[in-house]
C-alpha cells in the first residue's frame, strides 16, 4: 500500500487515502472482542478496516481469537492449539456468541479485513483462504513476526501487509522493508518523530494502535500518522471517545 494522501487499492477500486480507522478487534470496547456481533457493529458504525486475530485448532481451523488459549474471553480452559474447531464452539465468547473461524467474518462484514496472524503456521493457512476466495484486494495481513509476514508475502502474490510492533526502536523500519511489508502498525506509546521520518523516507503508510482517548488521538493527528486503531466507534462519527 502507498504512502499517505496517494491513490491505493483499500476495497478492490482506487480511493483517496485518507485518515483510516480501524476498529481493533470489531470495537471490543463495547462488543465481545473476536466475535460477530464485534464485527458487525464495527461495520455499522462506518470503521474503514476491521482488525482481527487468528489461531489454528488443533485440526487446523482457522479460528478468530487474540490469546494463545481461551481463558481471558470465553468461559473456558487451555490453549487453542489443544482444542477442536467443536470444543472451541462450544465456549461462549461473550454475550452467547460463539469463537468464529475466519471465513464465517469474511461472509458477515464487507468491510477491508486486518488479519493477524501469530506464527508461520497460521500464515499457510490463510494463504489457502487467501487464494481460494481471492482476498488480495480486502484482507491485508500483519504480525509482530518478520517470519510469518515473510511466509505469507511469499505464499501470496501482491499481498499487502504490515509489521506491528509495541516495543521497537527505529530499527523497525529496516525490519519492515527486510521482509517486504508497506505499512507499520505501531504502539503509539514508543513513537517518535525521528520513526515517523524514517518510515516516510521509506514509503511506508503508519497506523497508530491503540488510540482510545482525546490524547491519543491528538497524538496520532500531530505525527501524521495514516490511521488508527481503537476500540471504540465514536472515533468515527464524532471524533470523540466514550472511554
Amino acid at each position: 500500500m502507498t504512502s499517505r494522501g496517494s491513490r491505493a487499492a483499500v476495497d478492490g477500486s482506487e480511493t483517496i487515502l485518507n485518515f483510516l480507522t480501524i476498529g481493533h478487534r470489531g470495537v471490543m470496547g463495547v462488543e465481545p472482542e473476536n466475535t460477530l456481533r464485534s464485527f458487525v457493529a464495527a461495520q455499522h458504525a462506518g470503521l474503514d478496516l476491521i482488525e482481527l486475530d487468528l489461531h489454528l485448532s488443533k485440526d487446523g481451523a482457522l479460528v478468530v481469537m487474540h490469546d494463545a488459549d481461551v481463558d481471558r474471553t470465553t468461559d473456558g480452559r487451555g490453549p487453542i492449539a489443544d482444542k477442536t474447531l467443536a470444543e472451541l464452539r462450544a465456549l461462549d465468547a461473550g454475550r452467547g456468541e460463539r469463537v468464529p473461524v475466519f471465513e464465517e467474518v469474511l461472509d458477515a462484514v464487507s468491510k477491508p479485513l486486518q488479519a493477524e496472524i501469530k506464527d508461520v503456521a497460521a500464515a499457510r493457512a490463510l494463504a489457502d483462504v487467501m487464494l481460494r476466495r481471492d482476498l488480495v484486494s480486502r484482507v491485508e495481513v500483519i504480525s509482530f513476526h518478520d517470519a510469518a509476514i515473510a511466509e505469507i508475502a511469499r505464499l501470496v502474490p501482491g499481498v499487502r501487509t504490515a509489521l506491528v510492533a509495541s516495543r521497537y526502536g527505529t530499527d523497525v523500519v529496516e525490519r519492515a522493508t527486510a521482509v517486504g511489508a508497506t505499512s507499520l502498525v505501531l504502539n503509539i506509546r514508543r513513537l517518535t518523530q525521528e520513526i515517523v521520518e524514517r518510515a516516510r523516507k521509506a514509503d511506508l503508510r503508519i497506523i497508530g494502535w491503540v488510540v482510545n482517548t482525546q490524547d491519543d488521538l491528538r497524538l496520532v493527528r500531530a505525527l501524521g500518522l495514516d490511521g488508527a486503531t481503537t476500540d471504540y466507534p465514536e472515533i468515527k462519527r464524532t471524533g470523540r471517545f466514550t472511554a
